[in-house]
């Protein structure tokens, strides 16, 4: 067996002992089309690759662009960069502005798709109206992909993936809107073992840069920081030291997907790091498909 197909049987073993999502060995051949749910991070990549390796027709990506300060279902950080990714696999991309209330984000992102998964037959421009560019909120000095898409309605979608992994809260709301979209409801990361998640990433090839810390535990030196198979040991040390999770699942830090092995060109940042003595931020002010 040569190495790609190690790493892929490798894969499949991995997302086959989870949760919610765990699927067989062999391919399916039902040709579903699906969306994925993406932030940019580390869950929203595995699960895209999940869906991939499973045969399935990524048809777009959904990305909720929290406006407000806080979100209690949604990432807030770096969000844009999960256009960056779009563009480099190829995906049409769906930025989808929310303020982060959470009495209506559900309701946005419920009305949003519902204008997605039908379908349609009409002919749509393929180019980014202003209102459309606004809802991205792309950062000023990134560079816009010359082939980022916008998802549009085409052929009908069969089903959505998200990457929760312990959250209730979202996984039962994001299945209450599926059932009312009449779509199904995909959490391949379900319950995974945090340690287990974070080594696959990295040994498949998925370039992690942790964005954000907001923990005892984690001091200045990790933020920026792109995730070695060294760095995995040290983050399960200091989880258990300072009993936080290891996947960062409470919170306690925030990651960028910069290179993944859906994606066929890295994605290249510049940023500032800031800390505040109790927790720091990447500030990306370049970003753009190497």
């Amino acid at each position: 067996m040569n190495l790609r197909r190690l790493n892929l049987a490798r894969a499949w073993r991995f997302f086959n002992t989870g949760g919610g999502g765990s699927i067989a060995w062999t391919r399916s051949s039902d040709g579903m089309r699906v969306l994925v749910l993406a932030s940019a991070g580390k869950e929203s990549s595995s699960a895209t690759w999940w869906a991939t390796l499973r045969g399935w027709d990524v048809a777009g990506w959904g990305t909720l662009g929290v406006t407000g300060d806080d979100s209690m279902m949604f990432q807030v950080p770096s969000t844009a960069l999960a256009g960056m990714q779009a563009a480099s696999a190829d995906i049409p991309w769906l930025p989808i502005p929310i303020e982060g209330e959470e009495e209506t984000e559900m309701e946005i992102l419920e009305s949003c798709l519902e204008r997605i998964i039908h379908g349609s037959t009409k002919n749509r421009s393929i180019t980014w109206s202003e209102s459309e560019k606004k809802d991205a909120q792309w950062p000023d000095g990134w560079k816009w992909p010359n082939n980022l898409r916008r998802l549009r309605a085409t052929d009908p979608i069969q089903g959505l993936v998200v990457g929760a992994i312990r959250s209730d809260y979202q996984k039962t709301r994001i299945e209450q809107m599926c059932s009312r979209l009449n779509i199904k409801s995909f959490t391949p990361l379900w319950h995974n073992d945090g340690h287990a998640h974070m080594r696959e990433l990295i040994s498949h090839g998925h370039e992690v840069m942790i964005t954000s810390v907001t923990t005892e535990g984690l001091g200045k030196e990790w933020v920026g920081r792109i995730l070695s198979d060294s760095d995995i040991d040290e983050l399960s040390v200091n989880s258990k030291n300072f009993r936080f999770n290891v996947d960062g699942e409470g919170g306690e830090f925030e990651t960028a997907v910069l290179n993944a092995p859906w994606m066929k060109f890295p994605i290249k940042t510049q940023h500032t790091i800031h800390w505040t003595g109790r927790r720091g931020w990447v500030d990306i002010w370049s970003a753009e498909l190497a």
